[in-house]
């Protein structure tokens, strides 16, 4: 027994599929889509900078812009802060070593640290996902003026 199938009005073209709920496909004044242009942007310091610059319209980007320019600069004081440390305490005699290699440890967790969040940032920027950074998200929403 066959169903009888919806005629089809030759006139009209169907409707257009909806957009995605999380506006990944949403046209940046970069001319990117939104994931891709905020993805671009977790790049520390010169991503976000270019990209906070250029964009003015979506809040998304920016915001991923302003936290890579926050992660860039809090990196930047972080390498300044260890290499102060590292050439006050290495010289000590006899006790110059033991602060070398707990430098290099700090210095080794950081870098993972700050590599892993990195990865994840760009991760959720291209999903589409509006992702806080612990202690940079808040600062950065502080700045889109996203509250």
């Amino acid at each position: 027994m066959a169903h009888p199938v919806d005629p089809i009005d030759p006139v009209q073209p169907p409707p257009p599929p909806p957009p995605p709920a999380d506006g990944s496909a949403r046209p940046t004044s970069t001319g990117l889509p939104s994931n891709v242009a905020a993805a671009l942007a977790c790049f520390p310091l010169i991503g976000g900078i270019i990209f906070y610059i250029l964009e003015q319209r979506d809040n998304f980007v920016r915001f991923y812009a302003m936290q890579s320019i926050i992660l860039g600069v809090a990196w930047i004081l972080f390498e300044i802060i260890w290499t102060i440390c590292s050439r006050i305490l290495t010289p000590i005699p006899a006790l110059g070593w033991v602060f070398a290699f707990l430098l290099w440890v700090v210095w080794a967790f950081a870098s993972i640290a700050f590599l892993i969040v990195l990865i994840v940032a760009i991760v959720k920027a291209f999903s589409g996902v509006r992702w806080d950074i612990p202690w940079i998200g808040p600062m950065a929403r502080k700045q889109t003026n996203e509250l």
